[in-house]
């Protein structure tokens, strides 16, 4: 079976901060995989790399077999046609209406009469437990509404490639259970491959069929949920278990202390 997404060997910078290393990691066509990773750690980046927003220094990504930064223009465009994109902050049109939102990339993208258009997005509403907020403004929203809309209007065109962006931050709850349970509805029932990159380790494990962790610009970690969970991994460990103490580090790169207050001992010069 061919893999969804298959990186190699991934290496990117935000110019002098290295974010990916050497990250390579499979998809297989039809799982739930979670990308796990502390903040900060490239989760989002890798997302745009996979869709083409970002081109990496070396290594390859290949969605369904092609190579994305090889395509031209149109053809990343008609790629990308194939993959539903769930943003972290949901990326609603706050100036029109839930139903406008859900129809907007089917009528962006495709020559499809009003009526049948309006089927479309009844379903897709239906499918996240929303049909009667057709007419509701996103600002109108709870936080959890509002990511079911984005996950409608993710699916509106019939992709075959999810992507979900911290799908469980700031979620109550009982809003968190029902996009951990709409998530593996709609991969089988969607017949959907599926990334969740996200912080969130319970949840994660919870609705993932594999899970790769990554840190320091590589994968340190992966396995199904169950091997995830019992790794005698150190950083593994401390991630699952959130320890406050491990490999994992908690300051951002940076000059010692010393130097940044000019501190100095008594039998060195001060710095100026």
């Amino acid at each position: 079976m061919q893999n969804a997404i298959e990186v190699t060997d991934l290496k990117f910078s935000y110019g002098d901060l290295e974010i990916f290393t050497g990250l390579s990691l499979t998809v297989p066509r039809g799982k739930v995989v979670a990308i796990l990773g502390s903040s900060g750690c490239g989760k989002s980046t890798l997302l745009k790399i996979i869709g083409g927003q970002l081109k990496p220094a070396a290594g390859t990504v290949k969605v369904a077999g092609t190579d994305v930064h090889q395509l031209s223009s149109e053809d990343l465009y008609r790629l990308r046609l194939e993959i539903g994109m769930m943003f972290q902050n949901a990326g609603l049109f706050t100036d029109i209406n839930v139903f406008d939102n859900i129809a907007f990339p089917i009528r962006e993208n495709f020559d499809t009469p009003e009526e049948v258009v309006r089927r479309v997005v009844l379903m897709k509403l239906h499918a996240v437990g929303l049909r009667g907020a057709r007419d509701m403004m996103p600002n109108d929203l709870s936080g959890g509404m509002t990511r079911r809309v984005a996950l409608a209007r993710a699916i509106a065109t019939d992709p075959k490639l999810m992507m979900y962006d911290e799908p469980f931050a700031g979620l109550d709850p009982i809003s968190l259970n029902h996009i951990v349970t709409l998530i593996r509805q709609m991969n089988e029932a969607l017949e959907l491959t599926s990334v969740v990159v996200t912080y969130d380790v319970a949840e994660a494990l919870k609705v993932a069929d594999y899970v790769y962790v990554i840190c320091d610009g590589v994968v340190l970690g992966k396995g199904t949920p169950k091997e995830v969970e019992t790794s005698d991994n150190p950083y593994l460990k401390q991630f699952v278990n959130a320890l406050p103490d491990g490999p994992v580090r908690f300051h951002f790169p940076g000059p010692p202390l010393e130097e940044d207050l000019r501190l100095t001992s008594p039998d060195q010069p001060e710095a100026r």
